[in-house]
């Protein structure tokens, strides 16, 4: 059997089932929660979650591409995107409990 990815809906659930929290409580936390994480980025903030990871903000460097469908070269300018560096030991728990594919 295919495990299957988690959603929003999953983990607000399961947070609910192990706090008792109403569901409800748990989605607004969530939100909040993401709201917070992308204000702080948009307004060139990192956020530093010790033992879980940090949502940082990577510079791209310009670069030149290329439209395959025109056959033309562009330039595509230096931006900054959002990024998620896991915590030491979050990566360790991945390597050690999740099976190579």
């Amino acid at each position: 059997m295919k495990k299957r990815d988690m959603t929003k809906a999953d983990i607000v659930s399961k947070i609910s089932d192990k706090s008792g929290i109403e569901k409800t409580d748990v989605l607004a936390t969530v939100e909040a929660f993401m709201t917070e994480v992308k204000g702080a980025l948009e307004n060139g903030d990192n956020v530093y979650l010790r033992g879980f990871g940090s949502f940082i903000i990577k510079t791209r460097a310009e670069k030149t591409g290329r439209n395959i469908s025109k056959n033309t070269t562009i330039k595509i300018p230096a931006h900054n995107i959002p990024a998620f560096k896991p915590a030491k030991t979050f990566t360790e728990g991945v390597k050690s409990k999740v099976a190579v594919k």
